[in-house]
């Protein structure tokens, strides 16, 4: 009976130790994006359509009309209203290219060349075309204040961001 309560703890001990246990140093590169570098294909077809249309009007020239126009165009599968995807958050998740970030009620201040700016985004729909680090974007968007009706690039770090609240969705097929 001792021999077989043995064995059974030994190899109990042996299969618990086969299991890998992520490390905290493998989860943290995960969390700051360093492993964060293969973006999924969808993604990709979002960041070449979005490439042919800087510096033009897509559909109405509201700031949606990229996202709907982008996603219906690769077949992605979303509501048709304003979850376009996998919500994802900045702390657990890679935030990649072609991600569709929505706004309600931001407000957003910061320091440009020595001027101190405050911008509002009442409900405002963008695509994040680069990712610099986390929470750290540049965005592909329309019906901005600084061009109008056609898709313009501006940087936007989730460090400034004072009030409201914002989702990143994922595409998806």
């Amino acid at each position: 009976m001792k021999t077989l309560l043995a064995f059974s703890v030994l190899t109990t001990c042996l299969v618990f130790l086969s299991f890998k246990i992520p490390s905290i140093k493998s989860i943290k590169k995960h969390q700051n994006n360093i492993e964060c570098d293969s973006i999924p294909l969808l993604n990709k077809q979002i960041i070449d359509f979005v490439k042919t249309k800087i510096k033009k009007k897509v559909g109405r020239g509201e700031c949606w009309d990229l996202a709907y126009e982008a996603l219906e165009l690769t077949k992605a599968t979303w509501d048709g209203k304003y979850k376009y995807g996998n919500e994802m958050t900045v702390e657990h998740d890679c935030i990649f290219p072609g991600d569709i970030i929505q706004f309600e009620n931001i407000v957003l201040k910061y320091t440009m060349d020595g001027r101190e700016y405050k911008e509002k985004m009442s409900h405002h729909t963008a695509i994040i075309y680069e990712v610099k680090g986390k929470g750290d974007f540049i965005l592909a968007h329309q019906n901005t204040s600084f061009t109008g009706r056609k898709v313009g690039l501006s940087p936007l770090d989730l460090k400034n961001v004072i009030k409201g609240k914002f989702k990143i969705y994922q595409p998806v097929k």
